[in-house]
């Protein structure tokens, strides 16, 4: 492999066009990852990530095709062959500045984003392989460029920011509500423009999702904390333990701000309403994993969580799958309950291989009826409706159908219930003016801007739980439109 590497290095050193049929040769790496029964023992990150060789091995899968449709399937147009190329060369410095040309966060993305779904699925090697798991690893490419450079500080310049500064300020200031990846991304890009910035976070640490979310193993909030610590140095101002809508009102904060971004998030968990949710030991998967990622429980924090014996966690998402794989950590027997398929789960494949590997088991085809309690008010199990899949319904998955008379009793101590989230409504609910939908989703137009002159809103606040990557996209349109208004009305 190593020879392979040097031999189409010199050739293209050399100005040589390695032919595709020999690039489409070269083998798809997998991701290094540690051993599941060592990984359930700690939360340390399941990833290990491409050494030097891996990474360079997959780049030179990459065919720099001319019309790049993998850029057009990113959310914030990452320059994908551009970056890749440099990595053929070695040249990781320049390809990190070509990823964060557009992209503020890719020690973040490189992990949690679903290229799968989105850059990679459109990937000629994957097309031409008839394999979409072989398409080239884009996301695992742009993070070992982010964590090369974390690990190299003395190969990259002191002033490390996620794109170039300007060089004059504006005289502007914008206040950011939030600081998730939405926020945190027009925090970036406005910085970047020459605007004074300060993200306004309710809880005591910045970063969102990034931070209360997704588990240590899936994204080390070291990597969360570099990539703030990014914008602190870039000038950006980051205020927690402040609420919007509380702390102080959007009103005031027009008073002191020449623009506002809401980017507060999906931060009220549904439910599966049906008897039995008020037992102990039903909580929703946010609650559960706040409490486990922020505060620590379970690991010396001071917050208290109930040893489980047996969880059931509902839902197939990538927070189902977060929770369940948490739990397992924590030394329980985890069951998973999805009423469709593995073939309709929406989690990514990577997480569900991985949370199998773990020890954990998916039962499909099952919904609950109802929760099952002790004498005690505690949760003693699950009464489980069987399904079968009937026709497809408006998201093209087929509808799940009971099959009359089909029952289960599945017994367990706890019950998280992982349905998906709809927008956080208090800041919402404390501006009049500002319209929302029947789900108290934000209403914006195509810039971002809502019924509020100078006030925009992205990410899950205006469409629900969705992905990392589609917030920091709604971000950096909302900080674009942004510096174009400012720019029509000095």
């Amino acid at each position: 492999m190593d020879q392979l590497v040097l031999s189409f290095a010199q050739r293209a050193a050399r100005g040589e066009s390695i032919p595709v049929q020999e690039r489409l040769k070269v083998p798809a790496q997998p991701m290094p990852v540690q051993d599941p029964e060592s990984r359930i023992h700690t939360m340390s990150e399941v990833a290990l990530g491409y050494s030097e060789q891996e990474a360079r091995l997959e780049s030179l899968r990459c065919l720099g095709c001319p019309t790049a449709p993998c850029v057009a399937h990113c959310p914030v147009a990452v320059d994908i062959p551009r970056f890749i190329a440099q990595i053929q060369r070695a040249r990781y410095r320049e390809a990190l500045q070509i990823i964060t040309q557009t992209n503020a966060l890719p020690a973040i993305c490189g992990r949690v984003c679903p290229q799968e779904k989105q850059c990679q699925c459109a990937c000629t090697v994957g097309i031409a392989l008839k394999d979409p798991a072989h398409a080239v690893g884009i996301g695992r490419l742009e993070r070992f460029v982010a964590d090369w450079e974390r690990e190299h500080p003395e190969a990259v310049p002191e002033q490390r920011a996620p794109c170039e500064k300007s060089e004059k300020t504006s005289g502007k200031k914008v206040a950011v509500i939030g600081s998730g990846p939405a926020g945190l991304t027009v925090a970036a890009d406005c910085a970047r423009a020459g605007h004074a910035v300060t993200v306004f976070e309710a809880l005591p640490y910045p970063g969102g999702v990034l931070q209360y979310g997704i588990p240590e193993f899936r994204l080390p909030k070291q990597i969360v904390d570099a990539e703030l610590e990014r914008l602190r140095t870039y000038g950006v101002v980051i205020k927690t333990d402040t609420l919007i809508g509380r702390t102080f009102t959007v009103a005031e904060l027009q008073r002191t701000f020449d623009a506002l971004f809401i980017g507060t998030g999906a931060g009220l968990p549904q439910f599966l309403n049906i008897a039995g949710e008020d037992l102990v030991g039903v909580c929703s998967a946010n609650e559960y994993l706040t409490r486990v990622n922020l505060m620590k429980a379970g690991r010396g924090g001071d917050t208290p969580l109930f040893y489980s014996k047996v969880v059931t966690v509902i839902g197939g998402g990538n927070v189902a799958m977060d929770a369940a794989r948490v739990a397992r950590r924590l030394r329980a027997d985890v069951h998973i309950i999805y009423r469709r398929t593995r073939a309709e789960m929406p989690a990514r494949a990577e997480e569900i291989a991985h949370a199998e590997e773990e020890g954990i088991t998916i039962h499909f085809l099952r919904t609950p009826l109802q929760i099952i309690g002790t004498d005690h008010g505690r949760v003693s199990g699950l009464q489980l409706q069987r399904l079968r899949l009937g026709a497809a319904d408006s998201s093209g998955r087929r509808s799940p159908v009971p099959e009359s008379g089909q029952t289960d009793f599945f017994a367990c101590d706890t019950v998280i219930v992982a349905l998906g989230n709809h927008p956080n409504p208090l800041l919402a609910r404390t501006v009049s003016a500002l319209n929302t939908d029947s789900r108290g989703a934000i209403i914006v137009d195509q810039d971002q801007v809502t019924s509020i002159p100078f006030v925009f809103a992205g990410g899950d606040s205006v469409h629900g739980a969705a992905t990392v990557i589609l917030a920091m996209g709604e971000g950096r349109k909302a900080a674009a439109a942004i510096t174009q208004r400012f720019a029509a009305s000095p």
